[in-house]
């Protein structure tokens, strides 16, 4: 079963126990969700076969993009729960996996979480490949084995994630979820006036203060 599945699902069961709420999700303003899928399914789809052009770069290029559209999609949304966490465990992959073409795991690593390095070179070589002498930042690479009946090994980067995902969902169901203050309105010139929806407005400090009455009419005596 994938990592994230069983975070999401501990995280549920012990928000429930905790007297929390999935319906509280219907409350969460959420923007740019897109990014959100299209950051997941980048990781998740098969690297294509691209003429001219290496496996390891196609797929280490897929990595990164999909590490950019996730934490632009914290960015955005950077007051819901656990999102400075996750920012700093993507920002940990991002960083290993642009500095060596795609993710480094450790052979040893491998073996404890019941795999082999040969394996790996068959299958999902693309994306991962097993550690070098010539890799860098390696300890962010993924060296954390899980054993059997998980079998998969995660990144220092991957922990911190599947943490600030537990933390969200937790929180939310909790009902201690902050609305985003600046949704896509206050990131683009747009209407902002009175009759936009209040969490649209322009802040108080950048409209222009309303024109002082006269102290006295002109057609007083």
């Amino acid at each position: 079963m994938s990592p994230v599945l069983v975070v999401l699902a501990a995280a549920i069961l012990v928000g429930l126990l905790a007297g929390g709420s999935l319906r509280n999700f219907e409350r969460l303003r959420v923007h740019w969700w897109a990014l959100a899928f299209v950051g997941l399914g980048l990781q998740i789809v098969p690297v294509p076969e691209l003429s001219g052009a290496p496996l390891w770069a196609v797929g280490a290029g897929m990595l990164v993009a999909s590490y950019v559209l996730l934490l632009t999609f914290l960015t955005v949304n950077r007051w819901i729960p656990g999102a400075a966490v996750m920012a700093i465990g993507l920002l940990m992959n991002l960083a290993v996996v642009a500095a060596n073409g795609g993710m480094p795991v450790s052979a040893h690593a491998i073996e404890i979480a019941g795999g082999s390095a040969a394996d790996l070179v068959d299958g999902a070589g693309a994306k991962h490949h097993v550690m070098f002498d010539e890799d860098v930042l390696t300890p962010l690479g993924d060296v954390i084995p899980i054993p059997p009946p998980a079998g998969v090994v995660l990144s220092i980067g991957d922990v911190l994630l599947y943490m600030g995902i537990a933390w969200f969902v937790f929180q939310v169901m909790r009902g201690r979820s902050p609305e985003n203050p600046r949704p896509i309105a206050m990131w683009f010139p747009a209407y902002r006036g009175k009759h936009a929806p209040g969490y649209w407005r322009m802040p108080a400090r950048y409209r222009a203060a309303a024109p002082a009455a006269a102290e006295r009419s002109g057609t007083e005596p």
